[in-house]
């Protein structure tokens, strides 16, 4: 639903929302942490979010079986990736195919997506895995070579 909002409501720019803790963990995860994934770089190439408050169980009726977070979103003036550059759809499917592998190096989790070429071209280790690269490496990788937005 936020990735939506940030996709479909460029009016939007300010969001806060309460959600699951993991949940709020992995959309304001940075790079190499264990709770960063693809919607961490949707999210990330939109705008910065910020988990802002915990919210305990105890607060709701019936109890859940789960700890809240409040998260606040504040879209970015302009992508973190320049539109020109990569269109979002091209570089949500890049991310998305890196992030179905988690555990894989690049080169084979992103065989067929990006060519070989592009981790030399691009500074991107081949061997590196997909929760290392912020969303500026991934907007590298889904551009090149360097093709008309999406």
């Amino acid at each position: 639903m936020v990735i939506t909002a940030l996709e479909q409501a460029p009016t939007v720019t300010s969001l806060l929302v309460l959600v699951q803790r993991e949940v709020a963990e992995r959309m304001a995860a940075a790079p190499g942490s264990p709770a960063y994934g693809a919607v961490s770089v949707k999210i990330a190439y939109w705008a910065t979010a910020t988990v802002v408050g915990r919210v305990p169980a105890s607060v709701f009726l019936p109890r859940p079986k789960v700890e809240s977070s409040l998260v606040r979103i504040e879209r970015r003036p302009v992508p973190a990736v320049s539109p020109e550059l990569v269109g979002y759809g091209r570089l949500s499917a890049v991310v998305g195919a890196g992030f179905a592998h988690r555990r894989k190096m690049l080169r084979g989790s992103l065989a067929g997506v990006v060519p070989p070429g592009a981790f030399a071209a691009t500074g991107v280790s081949p061997e590196a895995r997909a929760e290392e690269l912020g969303v500026e490496e991934w907007g590298r990788l889904a551009a090149w070579p360097r093709e008309r937005p999406s």
